[in-house]
């Protein structure tokens, strides 16, 4: 088991959080989509991005929300999983940068981004 329990918290934040967005939310409007988007795979539309890196990133992002939640019990996943989830949102940030979208949009991106990499060098 995870050896403090600010850790194992902030994993589960991370972890509910991207299985939210991606199996629970990604077909509704936020005040955070990039660009015009309703959508989150309207977002991908929104940057230029190719349909299949929609299914890439998220597949990638709930495999990572998963691996942080179960990384509780099996530390030694958290750090691939918490480095995985940092990477995908500074290319989150980036693509909010390549619409020129307000910086409040780019909040929970930063928000996940720090969060990861205290989680990583934690792990």
């Amino acid at each position: 088991m995870t050896s403090s329990p600010i850790l194992a918290i902030l994993q589960l934040v991370v972890g509910l959080g991207l299985l939210n967005v991606w199996m629970i939310r990604r077909g509704g409007p936020t005040s955070y989509r990039g660009g015009h988007a309703q959508t989150l795979r309207g977002e991908f539309t929104a940057y230029g991005l190719p349909i299949w890196m929609f299914y890439l990133v998220g597949g990638l992002k709930v495999v990572a929300g998963l691996a942080l939640i179960v990384g509780i019990w099996m530390p030694t996943i958290v750090r691939p999983a918490a480095l995985l989830v940092a990477v995908l949102m500074v290319g989150a940030i980036a693509m909010h940068l390549k619409v020129k979208d307000p910086v409040r949009r780019s909040l929970p991106a930063l928000a996940v981004l720090a969060m990861c990499t205290w989680i990583a060098k934690q792990s």
